[in-house]
């Protein structure tokens, strides 16, 4: 193997710190940025993801293009992330933090517009958000939530549709 790709430009902690920073970095745009799940994605989120990507390289690696930078660097933020994971899993403000909370966003059937707008969920989203879940009219919502993940979830007053009767959201929605 070329000694060049070996040779690090860089020291091995010069690697590991910028990876932490940028890591991090990205974690709280992409929070703030937020909710939506990976499978609802449009063609312009994916092609943010791609060009952020794209854009903290550079701020990773620092110019340097060897494989060890490269090991460095994956296995910083697979130690990260499996980090992140295992503090957020065991503690809840933090998981808070780092995933959100649930937001009400209709209750007895009202849609709440304003949060709707504040979570940049348009009218149409929500409402094409109930004909797939089958839920029937927001006359006939309980509450509706979205939830972290960036789906929305349904609870009818009915009980169709496999939702169950339920007049209060769960604990720790805000709304």
């Amino acid at each position: 193997m070329s000694d060049s790709l070996m040779h690090m430009s860089l020291p091995w902690w010069e690697f590991a710190l910028r990876a932490v920073v940028v890591y991090f970095m990205v974690m709280i745009l992409l929070r703030l940025s937020g909710k939506r799940a990976v499978g609802q994605f449009t063609p312009f989120d994916m092609v943010l993801l791609i060009l952020i990507g794209n854009a903290v390289q550079n701020g990773m690696n620092g110019g340097d293009n060897s494989l060890a930078g490269a090991m460095v660097l994956c296995m910083v933020l697979i130690g990260l992330n499996y980090l992140v994971a295992r503090i957020a899993s065991r503690n809840r403000r933090v998981q808070e933090i780092i995933e959100g909370v649930p937001v009400l966003l209709a209750r007895d059937g009202k849609v709440f517009d304003a949060v709707l707008r504040r979570e940049n969920v348009s009218r149409e989203d929500f409402d094409e958000a109930l004909r797939q879940a089958e839920n029937g009219e927001c006359t006939q919502i309980s509450y509706a939530l979205l939830e972290t993940n960036g789906k929305i979830s349904f609870v009818m007053n009915d009980g169709k549709a496999g939702s169950f009767p339920v007049k209060k959201p769960p604990p720790g929605t805000r709304t």
